[in-house]
């Protein structure tokens, strides 16, 4: 669902599209943007405000990449939603590779907010999805 935009932006899939990933990430101020979305993949950035996280998900059929853009991270992973056995603090420029249906968290753990961007193969939310809080996604 969405529930807005920001910058006036949209989604440009599936045209092609040349962006500057960390400048995308950087400026966008809400818990999720969709930047692109193709037939079989899609790019979002995020934005978690200090203390926050992303939220304990697993995608069945979808393998995702996360990269810190700005911020500290750590990242939780499991094959059980209640037994991370994978756990590792993440810089700017670090990434994490989630095979699909792995459990994972990301949580900041720096003092400013925690800027990423994703990538889904094959696209995990409809088209255009904005979500302005972590709270939009729990209403969905």
């Amino acid at each position: 669902m969405s529930y807005g935009h920001y910058n006036n932006q949209m989604d440009y899939g599936p045209n092609p599209y040349v962006a500057n990933i960390e400048q995308e990430a950087l400026q966008n101020r809400n818990f999720r943007t969709v930047v692109w979305t193709g037939c079989h993949l899609q790019m979002t950035v995020m934005c978690i405000p200090p203390c926050g996280e992303i939220g304990l998900e697993v995608h069945g059929d979808t393998d995702q990449l996360i990269r810190v853009e700005q911020g500290r991270a750590a990242v939780r992973i499991g094959k059980c939603a209640d037994k991370p056995v994978f756990q590792q603090n993440m810089c700017e420029g670090d990434a994490v590779f989630i095979p699909a249906g792995t459990w994972h968290n990301v949580v900041n753990i720096g003092r400013q907010a925690l800027k990423v961007s994703s990538v889904y193969a094959p696209p995990n939310h409809p088209r255009g999805t904005v979500h302005f809080t972590r709270a939009d996604v729990e209403r969905e």
